[in-house]
């Protein structure tokens, strides 16, 4: 009698359960189109200059270079002449040999250059792929991040980011911005928690 009488109930639910799905799909709102996006990104403004407002308000540092003789200077400037500094451009860089070893054997890289194929203003992201990073871990274990970036490959939004990206094939790709950093403990900000503590990024 038990089981007859839950049976029911559960005949019951199932039924009630059809009968509201039933009406749910007769009562359909009328298909509409998508949005025009096109008006994202149409403002006008200095790119370069929210840029880095944005990256230089999360962290990181933007310096305008004319080219890579200022880089190197600025490098060794800032940075103790005994560090470790690796990258996937041939004028930081004499080896390669980094980029297909053990992920592992970078845990003592101090510096890593790289160049990003553009950079969002609104946010400060930079677009990276395996490409550009030689190694997918090399962004996020060296201490300190240099990405090089052309002036005219700065995008007004994430829109046109994606427009750019389009239906490229890559195997790893990361928007990458400002430093590592944290404010989940204590709501102490900590910098370097999860990938670089530092960021600069070279506008030429």
């Amino acid at each position: 009698m038990w089981r007859g009488d839950l049976g029911v109930r559960l005949y019951c639910n199932m039924s009630s359960r059809d009968n509201i799905l039933s009406k749910i799909k007769q009562n359909q709102p009328e298909l509409l189109p998508l949005p025009d996006l096109s008006v994202l990104g149409t403002e006008q403004y200095d790119l370069v200059q929210k840029f880095t407002e944005i990256l230089e308000g999360i962290g990181g540092t933007v310096l305008e270079v004319s080219d890579f003789e200022e880089i190197k200077k600025y490098i060794i400037s800032n940075y103790p002449i005994n560090a470790r500094v690796i990258s996937t451009l041939p004028e930081f860089s004499e080896s390669k040999d980094w980029q297909i070893a053990d992920p592992h054997t970078l845990k003592d890289a101090d510096f890593l250059i790289i160049k990003g194929q553009f950079a969002v203003a609104e946010n400060g992201a930079i677009w990276l792929t395996e490409t550009e990073m030689g190694q997918r871990v090399a962004p996020f274990i060296t201490q300190y991040l240099a990405i090089i970036i052309e002036k005219s490959a700065i995008l007004p939004t994430m829109h046109q980011a994606y427009e750019q990206m389009g239906s490229a094939e890559y195997g790893f790709g990361v928007f990458l911005a400002g430093p590592s950093k944290t404010a989940d403990i204590e709501q102490s900000l900590v910098l370097g928690a999860h990938g670089a503590r530092g960021l600069v990024v070279f506008l030429v």
